[in-house]
């Protein structure tokens, strides 16, 4: 693999257990909120890091754009006319934006993306599954899904943070 930026071949290393844990973050991030892993990747990356995902990501308009995604994501989430997630409209989205904010973090700290992105791939779409349930729960015993909702949000987000930090 080749930087865009030097066109020098990036160094992998053999991925470690902190990077696939950091990827699983990201996929359970993207499987509640597409957006939350991408979202974390471009606020924890620069124009000038490894790979085109991360340097892209972390570029001004990567950095504007992303959290007006996620804001809208935020938004639409709640309302009671958005399809589920488990259809393919709402699960390939999910699917491939942890891989592909996974592997951006894998080749922005110097590993090979392809575990990432696996391991952020298969979390996603347990992730998706596992809040399809947590907000029906919420709502039985609730009354609505508001608190569910929003309870996911911060802990998407707060994984998506986990996921995406730097070592």
């Amino acid at each position: 693999m080749v930087c865009h930026a030097t066109g020098k071949p990036l160094p992998m290393t053999i991925i470690d257990n902190g990077t696939l844990a950091r990827a699983a973050a990201l996929g359970a991030a993207s499987g509640s909120r597409s957006t939350a892993g991408i979202t974390a990747l471009a606020l924890t990356s620069r124009p000038d890091d490894l790979g085109v995902i991360a340097s892209r990501a972390g570029s001004r308009p990567g950095q504007v754009v992303t959290p007006l995604a996620a804001a809208g994501e935020l938004t639409a989430d709640k309302l009671p006319f958005t399809p589920s997630r488990l259809g393919a409209p709402g699960l390939v989205p999910r699917i491939a934006l942890a891989a592909t904010a996974a592997a951006g973090m894998a080749i922005r700290d110097g590993e090979r993306p392809e575990p990432a992105a696996a391991v952020a791939a298969v979390t996603a779409l347990g992730s998706a599954a596992l809040g399809v349930r947590f907000r029906a729960l919420a709502a039985r015993r609730l009354g609505s899904d508001l608190p569910g909702a929003f309870t996911e949000d911060a802990l998407a987000g707060t994984l998506a943070w986990l996921g995406a930090r730097r070592r």
